[in-house]
């Protein structure tokens, strides 16, 4: 059998030469909607149809119907009204009754092209009006043999633009359009590219069928059959390319192999740590240990909610790499989450001989120079700090474990750069508090390792959520007094929004003027940490409420990130309506971290939209980061979930990863198969998949994520 081009000659015509187009309508086509060529008009996928297969009788309908199709003949027409109220209006008369149709616009036209006692299709959104049904602006067909009983398949409705609207290309005009190259294109010039075996096992439409069936289907079930084969494609296709790279990238990448837990490991194990691991600690510990025994470069990603103790994971990490000779760093996003993993990490390591030291673009001078010249000479074992770590200058002498946290933070060429800081790339542990669904994390983080901590340390009471407004405020600030007198401390966080960054500013000086009023000093005392203040004032504002000297911290979401403070019980947070459900996720995770009952409330205004409501029911309910990040994503849709939008990964035409998840889990499980018995896909089973993988445009840089 030829072999035929994957982008063949049709398919890659420029939309202008398709009939019906022309330059100047192929212009702004390629403008409005980035359709370049035949092959992208076949696939730009119908967002719903319109049933005009079957016909209604007048006598049928009802207010409760939505579009109806009627045969009929014209039996009066008449002009109504008087200067711009005019209209045209039209009586439809079946073998059943009578039905209204009136036009507003363009009725001029509509005036000379009706003609009484001729038959006609009629389509359009039944309506009421005083009492009467009409249909408003229908469509109107000359009946003829061929249309008689109405069209012999669903009618694609395609999204337009205001200005293709204007020149002709509403989404009728579309329709047209596709039906058009439809017609121009044989089965055979649209190619299988998934294995037989696949096909009859899901029982998926042929490919060549699908692309006519999605845009002309007959009936529903051949819509959805069209859609589902499209669909399990798409996500199909992804998987491969994410497992291919995964692949690649194992076995290109040579990695130091630590070959003994080593003394610090088990002397720190055995002897200093705090409390016992949780068992998810552990599994996490021990899939990072055959990493590192693999002589492959580890590329593993650690999600874990807040508080669930990835810090100690990281931790033994970096022993596991001392004992084995390395020195290990970790990176944080802020100055402020770097001092406290190095003090969290120095009391820790307080009675073992492990070197740790500190890099942030505030130390200067003396002090610089020092550590810089211990992490040459390999006296500093353990070095922490911000970006800092990836200056040309910091120069380690044998590098063998980089940790980077809020990893969502770091662009992916900034996290690159922690490879070129030893001959043999380092391992690499990339960990996050913002839980990725399951689903996402498949997409997205496909070529990394997931490991996942879904457990909390013992001991750790769920932190009790509730929602207020502004009716109950006193009653709330009285909460906080009670909390206070038992000697424990409160944070109030108010939103701040890039697009009215002046406005916020100047709620959260109002509140911390209310907050004032509640609290009086000498009584009580007040942190306030924002954005604008000098790093400085920010950090001793910060340091004063960690050691306890004030009672109460008001700040915006610089906080959200890290400030460990086991006293604090209370987080309130100002117009919770605002924040997206990981970012009141995040926040809430400030407090419940001692041993004491926590309470988070969330203050909204009386008016809420249905997205806002359901947002705080899902808080109010569960303190689950991975129930809570599903919703996320099924609020605001995948794109907006941080981190994803520079991946490029999510370029998906028809599937969507929240509603189609258990195609894509299909899809993986396909890949995944394929891949492990034929990673080449050299075999005759997958040469179809193998020629269209090479033959087909790179469309999406599939971007390295860690």
């Amino acid at each position: 059998m030829i072999a035929i081009s994957y982008i063949t000659s049709i398919l890659s015509n420029p939309i202008e030469f398709l009939k019906g187009v022309g330059p100047q309508r192929g212009e702004l086509i390629r403008k409005e909607l980035s359709i370049y060529s035949f092959r992208d008009l076949l696939e730009y996928f119908p967002f719903r149809y319109v049933d005009r297969t079957k016909l209604d009788r007048i006598r049928d309908l009802d207010s409760t119907m939505d579009f109806v199709q009627i045969r009929g003949k014209i039996v009066s027409i008449e002009v109504l009204g008087e200067n711009r109220g005019k209209r045209l209006r039209a009586v439809l008369r079946d073998e059943t009754g009578e039905l209204e149709l009136v036009w507003f616009q363009g009725w001029q036209w509509m005036q000379k092209a009706l003609r009484e006692n001729v038959a006609y299709l009629v389509f359009g959104r039944l309506s009421v009006f005083n009492g009467t049904l009409q249909i408003s602006h229908p469509e109107m067909d000359l009946l003829t043999e061929n249309i008689a009983t109405g069209k012999q398949y669903l009618e694609p409705v395609y999204s337009t633009t205001e200005k293709l609207k204007v020149r002709g290309l509403t989404a009728k005009g579309i329709a047209k359009l596709t039906k058009n190259l439809l017609e121009q294109l044989s089965l055979d010039e649209i190619p299988e590219n998934i294995p037989d075996n696949i096909l009859q096992q899901y029982r998926l439409m042929p490919r060549n069928q699908a692309y006519f069936k999605i845009h002309l289907p007959a009936n529903e079930e051949e819509a959805k059959a069209a859609q589902r084969r499209l669909k399990f494609e798409e996500l199909f296709l992804t998987q491969i390319r994410i497992l291919r790279m995964k692949l690649r990238r194992q076995q290109a990448s040579r990695g130091y192999v630590y070959n003994n837990v080593g003394d610090q490991f088990t002397e720190f194990y055995n002897n200093h740590l705090p409390f016992p691991l949780t068992g998810a600690q552990k599994r996490v510990l021990k899939e990072i240990r055959q990493d590192t025994m693999s002589g492959k470069q580890m590329n593993r990603l650690l999600q874990g909610d807040v508080g669930s103790g990835k810090t100690m994971v990281a931790l033994l990490t970096m022993l596991l790499a001392n004992g084995n000779g390395f020195q290990a760093c970790l990176m944080a996003p802020t100055e402020i989450l770097a001092q406290q993993h190095y003090k969290g990490i120095q009391e820790l390591l307080a009675n073992m001989p492990v070197n740790v030291a500190i890099l942030t673009g505030a130390i200067k001078g003396k002090a610089r120079k020092q550590i810089l010249a211990g992490v040459a000479d390999g006296t500093i074992n353990i070095l922490i700090g911000t970006h800092a770590l990836l200056e040309n200058e910091v120069v380690f002498q044998n590098l063998g474990m980089a940790i980077v946290d809020e990893q969502h933070r770091f662009g992916v060429a900034q996290r690159a750069r922690l490879w070129q800081k030893n001959t043999t790339p380092p391992h690499i542990l990339v960990m996050t508090a913002t839980p990725i669904p399951r689903t996402l994390a498949m997409t997205v983080y496909g070529d990394l390792d997931v490991s996942i901590i879904d457990e909390m340390p013992p001991g750790r009471k769920p932190i009790t959520t509730v929602h207020r407004n502004e009716v109950q405020r006193a009653q709330v600030m009285d909460f906080i007094k009670d909390e206070i007198k038992k000697g424990r401390q409160a944070y109030i966080v108010y939103p701040l929004i890039e697009d009215s960054e002046k406005l916020d500013y100047e709620n959260l000086m109002r509140g911390y003027e209310e907050v004032k009023a509640f609290f009086p000093e000498p009584k009580y005392f007040i942190s306030m940490v924002h954005g604008k203040q000098p790093a400085d004032m920010r950090e001793t504002n910060m340091q004063r409420f960690v050691t306890g000297d004030t009672n109460i911290m008001v700040a915006t979401t610089v906080i959200e990130v890290g400030v460990n403070v086991p006293n604090a019980s209370v987080m309130v947070i100002e117009s919770t309506e605002r924040f997206g459900l990981s970012q009141l996720h995040q926040l809430r995770g400030r407090v419940g971290r001692g041993a004491e009952q926590s309470f988070c409330v969330l203050m909204t205004g009386n008016k809420l939209s249905n997205d806002s409501k359901e947002r705080i029911k899902v808080m109010v309910q569960t303190n689950d980061g991975f129930v809570i990040s599903e919703k996320d994503m099924e609020l605001r849709g995948p794109g907006d979930i941080e981190g994803t939008r520079q991946s490029g990964v999510l370029d998906l035409k028809l599937a969507d990863i929240v509603a189609d998840k258990a195609i894509l889990a299909v899809a993986r499980e396909c890949a995944e198969k394929i891949l492990t018995q034929d990673p080449e896909l050299t075999l005759p089973i997958h040469k179809r998949l193998h020629d269209f993988l090479a033959n087909e445009r790179s469309k999406s840089q599939w971007s390295k994520i860690s």
